[in-house]
């Protein structure tokens, strides 16, 4: 949900579905995955932690240039500047599972993406993730109604739980076909060859 990588990731695999558009139907479910699920639910200011986590003033500018630089190449507009908050991104993956629900997943996930990364938006306050959520087309009253109760806390923790039996320890990662799995943010020709040999392997 605040890896970059991920957001980069999206792009590219994105762009092998677009490719493959006439050789495979593809349905794509965003999985939670917390890089730090002991994050204070408030979030803490967000430089002071990165820098905090890459060693130093030197690699947190080194790191993020780099960051901004590959997402430009892949469309995308980082602005780490604005991005004043580290939050605790369990509530925004609580939202994106009922996105699922409804059939609006792959909006409320580009969504608040965009909202972070793009757009330096707070995603530790309940109201701006309301607000994004329901831009994106999820119903207003049930979103509401997830941030206020428990309502898919226990479902996210148990796949959550689920990758971390598979051995997963880092995103972006891919599951194809619930039984492959692609890590990290690759080019999307590879994306594009990984799709067809599993699709060759199951013929």
């Amino acid at each position: 949900m605040v890896c970059p990588w991920c957001y980069i990731g999206k792009r590219r695999v994105e762009k092998a579905i677009a490719a493959l558009a006439d050789e495979f139907e593809f349905d794509v479910h965003y999985l939670p995955f917390e890089l730090n699920p002991l994050m204070p639910e408030a979030g803490v200011p967000q430089k002071p932690y990165l820098m905090a986590k890459f060693g130093g003033a030197g690699q947190y500018d080194k790191i993020t240039r780099q960051v901004t630089e590959a997402a430009a190449g892949e469309g995308l507009a980082f602005d780490f500047d604005k991005q004043l908050v580290a939050p605790n991104t369990r509530l925004a993956h609580r939202l994106i599972w009922l996105a699922g629900q409804h059939g609006v997943q792959p909006a409320v996930k580009e969504a608040l993406m965009s909202a972070y990364f793009e757009k330096g938006v707070d995603l530790s306050k309940k109201e701006n993730l309301i607000d994004i959520v329901t831009g994106a087309g999820l119903d207003e009253t049930e979103a509401t109604a997830l941030v206020n109760s428990t309502n898919g806390l226990h479902e996210v923790t148990e796949i959550e739980s689920t990758h971390h039996q598979r051995g997963i320890s880092s995103v972006p990662f891919y599951i194809v076909d619930d039984r492959v799995g692609i890590s990290g943010a690759q080019p999307p020709e590879v994306f594009v060859r990984a799709f067809r040999e599993i699709s060759a392997q199951k013929d």
